[in-house]
């Protein structure tokens, strides 16, 4: 069954719509494979009567279609898409999912079998090349040693150029060529070459080259495909973090229901260490909520009734019955996760570049190689020379050089970063990375530490206040107790939430927390803090701040060298954030606080909207939104893994410095390719014509082609200092 045919013809069904009638259509789209096909495909549906918008996901190959009104008709979207080559059916993400395991597991396949017959038909085509101990063969046995290679490498090449060979079919049937079929074109001419050759005894065939193309294209397909599988993972790690269910209050009764039926209006009981299920608000019960993955902030926030609460915040110490004022896909992490969905597309500009100069050159040499057959055999030179002629013409302009013209640099480069500690998520983040010109940071673990920390503190006071730490799950307890060390723990603990813990140390009655809690009015600090005292005794004040990472001033002095612009996006409060931004060198112009996910996103729209392209470095679920829809976007290693999968390159280690040592060698690998690019252009310019005189012959094109192959190679592999500005 095809495709088209598992699409009910009646998809009004399907369409998800509000009380003002506009709807949402969600398809998958399979064969869209670069930007070009998400333009061609977004055109086309946007242009439909009563279709508001559309937009592809090439990562999920979900296509979004916003439609105005009950008039407007699903069918015909999905007339649009077929009609352009495509295939496609309703969203469903388990089968998307089991879509691209299936094409992984052909990718990998193919590359197998290509890698086993380029391989071994090497013991077949070397002795035919080079000779066996310095002595050529005689005709009989070279035509031996070439049936045997076909015997090898026709049935390899037929299997794995299956993914171009269909490409460049559903491309050819929408009119247009893209790079994969001049790859078949030539695949296919070069087997036919070489069996004319074999039966004709010519003197050269060519099955090596053919399967061995395909072997190193392989590589980059299956590379491609594994980046686009890594990005998926963005979403699911988002939707590990919102609870499979929630505890709905009827009455009395206590009822777990799944996260999909909860309604707005809802009664939900949220136990001590479980997740909120979605928004709402506090009905009764005081607690303490960590939300340093929705907003960043490192220090905890007490709720109580009537304090609004946020889908994915964890709760951590008190009971709280909420009532629920948003559907669990109009929730916060929801929300996130529709942000990142728009801002996961990979557009590669070299890439789109290689495509289009494909769509010019394929018909022009194609054309020349066909005047070549036609006017050889019209000057006399017979069906035979002529052909051979044409075959020299595709084989010496066959776009390897053009191919390998990016994804090169890309491997090299990314292989550089990656011995400093920086993992490349994709490709076409270079490219993205070297166009940047403004950098944004979030603060919380980013240019800090990520870690509360007590500032300086007597030892024999530490000592005092650690065994009601230690008896607490509060961070800044915890980072006390950790200045302290092992220890003894305090007796009769209670603890209060949003306020503090108490307890016997030695027989006496001791408390430590906020300021009211130990029996003080008010501290009026600037720093985070705990209060400590024994009953009816002095208060003791413990500050606690989150440090700068040691080379963040260096890096922002740094990065403003190299001429760009650097500012703060933080969801933490003004204080820490004023004193983190003066730390490094910033100005009070260069940072924002208070901020949520949503902000953060808007935040990134406005500066791209203004023109600037911006490079988002963060940690949190409240920074993976903004790290999508950046231009590019880096992440830590110690980030949750929502903001690993949506970051584009992922650092290790304590230092920040990687963030320029990457602009920098994104910026080398862009000169490279641009180098790979130029030389070839000149390459096919000056082979092409020799080929048509007759100057080179299939076996001189194939060795030519190889070279224009190594050449770019070498190239991306030439090595270029990075070097830091001062």
């Amino acid at each position: 069954m095809t495709a088209s045919l598992a699409v009910p013809r009646d998809l009004e069904a399907f369409v998800r719509r509000d009380a003002s009638g506009r709807g949402r259509l969600e398809l998958l789209v399979n064969g869209a494979r670069c930007a070009g096909c998400i333009g061609k495909i977004e055109k086309a549906v946007a242009a439909l009567p009563g279709v508001d918008g559309a937009r592809l996901n090439l990562t999920t190959g979900k296509l979004a279609v916003d439609l105005r009104a009950v008039s407007a008709n699903p069918d015909r979207v999905v007339e649009a898409v077929e009609g352009l080559g495509y295939r496609a059916c309703l969203f469903d993400p388990s089968e998307a999912a089991a879509a691209q395991d299936r094409e992984g597991r052909e990718l990998a396949v193919a590359l197998g079998v290509a890698g086993f017959g380029a391989g071994n038909v090497m013991m077949f085509t070397v002795p035919a090349w080079a000779g066996l101990f310095g002595q050529e063969l005689n005709a009989s046995t070279l035509t031996v040693m070439y049936w045997m290679a076909a015997i090898i490498a026709t049935p390899c090449a037929l299997f794995a150029g299956r993914p171009f060979f269909r490409s460049a079919w559903a491309s050819l049937r929408r009119g247009k060529a893209n790079m994969d079929v001049p790859i078949s074109i030539g695949v296919i001419l070069t087997l036919i070459v070489s069996f004319s050759e074999t039966i004709l005894g010519g003197p050269h065939a060519y099955f090596d080259a053919a399967v061995t193309l395909l072997f190193l294209l392989l590589i980059g397909r299956y590379l491609d495909h594994r980046l686009r599988s890594t990005a998926r993972s963005a979403a699911r790690d988002l939707l590990a973090l919102q609870t499979p269910f929630a505890v709905r209050l009827v009455g009395p009764l206590e009822q777990g229901v799944p996260i999909a039926e909860v309604r707005v209006g809802d009664r939900l009981v949220v136990a001590p260490g479980d997740r909120i299920p979605v928004d709402g608000r506090v009905e009764n019960g005081q607690s303490t909520l960590d939300n340093a993955l929705i907003t960043g902030e490192t220090a905890v926030a007490a709720v109580a009734p009537g304090s609004p609460v946020h889908a994915g915040a964890l709760n951590l110490s008190g009971r709280l019955v909420m009532e629920a004022t948003a559907r669990s896909e109009d929730s916060t992490l929801a929300a996130i996760g529709r942000l990142m969905e728009a801002g996961a597309q990979s557009r590669s500009n070299y890439v789109r570049l290689a495509d289009k100069a494909a769509a010019l050159y394929v018909p022009v040499v194609h054309s020349l190689a066909a005047l070549t057959f036609v006017g050889g055999w019209a000057l006399g030179l017979g069906p035979r020379e002529a052909l051979l002629r044409a075959a020299a013409v595709l084989i010496v302009t066959c776009p390897c050089a053009l191919g390998l013209a990016v994804p090169a640099v890309q491997i090299a480069a990314s292989s550089r970063l990656f011995r400093r500690g920086v993992l490349v998520k994709s490709g076409a983040a270079l490219e993205r990375l070297a166009e940047i010109d403004h950098v944004v940071f979030d603060k919380t673990g980013v240019l800090t530490e990520g870690q509360p920390r007590l500032l300086d503190a007597p030892a024999h006071l530490v000592a005092m206040a650690a065994p009601l730490a230690r008896a607490s799950r509060h961070p800044l307890a915890r980072a006390l107790a950790a200045e302290a060390g092992a220890g003894p723990v305090a007796e009769a603990c209670v603890e209060t939430a949003g306020q503090g813990v108490e307890g016997l140390i030695d027989g006496r009655r001791a408390r430590l927390g906020r300021a009211a809690f130990v029996g003080l009015q008010s501290a009026g600090a600037l720093e985070t803090e705990l209060w400590f005292g024994f009953e009816d005794d002095v208060k003791i004040r413990f500050a606690f701040e989150d440090q700068p990472r040691a080379d963040a001033a260096a890096t922002i002095s740094g990065l403003k060298a190299m001429g760009l612009s650097v500012e703060i996006l933080s969801g933490d409060l003004a204080g820490p954030v004023e004193r983190v931004a003066k730390a490094v060198g910033l100005d009070v112009t260069a940072w924002r606080a208070g901020l949520t996910p949503l902000e953060k996103s808007a935040a990134i729209d406005a500066l791209k909207a203004s023109g600037r392209r911006v490079l988002m470095v963060g940690d949190g679920l409240n920074d993976a939104a903004a790290l999508a829809r950046a231009h590019a976007s880096m992440a830590p290693s110690a980030a949750v893994d929502a903001a690993q999968s949506a970051a584009d390159l992922v650092f290790t280690g304590e230092r920040l410095s990687v963030v320029i040592e990457a602009i920098v060698t994104a910026r080398t690998a862009r000169r490279r390719a641009l180098e790979n690019f130029a030389f070839s252009a000149l390459y096919n310019v000056v082979a092409a014509p020799a080929a048509m005189a007759g100057l080179l012959n299939p076996f001189i094109a194939a060795l030519a082609m190889s070279g224009s192959s190594m050449v770019v190679l070498l190239n991306a592999l030439r090595p270029g200092s990075v070097r830091m500005p001062k």
